[in-house]
């Protein structure tokens, strides 16, 4: 069961950052930039959406080892 869970929240994390890197990158077309730059800024937010979600998982399983 709680293996399941992890896979799922993994999956989700992931469907989030590609949804934001999606977002970035039509902001980026949309403000004028030229392909490389928008997948650039794409990448970026992909990656800082999935280092908050690795941050936000490391803090929580550092508080739950606590009690």
């Amino acid at each position: 069961m709680f293996v399941a869970v992890v896979l799922l929240t993994s999956a989700l994390v992931v469907v989030f950052a590609l949804l934001a890197a999606a977002g970035a990158g039509k902001l980026a077309r949309l403000d004028g930039a030229n392909y490389s730059t928008a997948i650039k800024q794409s990448a970026v937010a992909f990656t800082a959406v999935l280092t908050l979600a690795a941050a936000l998982t490391a803090a929580v399983a550092a508080v739950w080892t606590l009690s």
